[in-house]
């Protein structure tokens, strides 16, 4: 049975792990790149490999803000009376 140190040790680790994993998660999110693309780049990076990452051109959601602002200035309006 595990003692309540090395329980809480376990617990840290777990902590540890989620918060790199959490970053990780984000700088993909904002370098628009996949995560594998960047674990890539990374063991590249580490191993002195010649790397570059290059951004996906990620499909935009017809829900999306973007996809919004693009749209609203191109619907024909009907004229009226």
């Amino acid at each position: 049975m595990l003692t309540d140190a090395e329980i809480e040790e376990n617990r840290e680790t777990a902590k540890d792990v989620m918060d790199m994993y959490s970053a990780f998660v984000l700088s993909c999110m904002g370098r628009g790149v996949r995560p594998c693309d960047l674990r890539m780049h990374l063991m590249k990076e580490i191993s002195a490999i010649p790397s570059t990452l290059k951004r996906e051109l990620l499909p935009i959601r017809a829900d999306s803000p973007e996809h919004m602002a693009e749209t609203s200035g191109s619907v024909d309006k009907p004229d009226g009376p």
